[in-house]
């Protein structure tokens, strides 16, 4: 993903969540997705999706089930 679009997504994400320290980052050789961080924490990858004029975005994020033991 283009780094104007990686910022508007970290910029939605924030207002969304309203959770200081998500970070948006590019992913290595990949140029249809980026990664979610909170802090050093990997949370989840977001897709990017074109499809017949449309862009739409996917957020796929996985959760172990020891981390529901909080």
């Amino acid at each position: 993903m283009k780094p104007d679009e990686i910022k508007k997504l970290e910029a939605y994400f924030g207002k969304i969540f309203q959770t200081p320290g998500l970070v948006v980052k590019a992913r290595p050789n990949k140029d249809d997705s980026c990664e979610v961080y909170k802090g050093d924490e990997f949370l989840g990858i977001i897709y990017r999706d074109e499809d017949e004029g449309e862009l739409s975005y996917n957020f796929s994020m996985a959760i172990l089930d020891i981390d529901l033991d909080i």
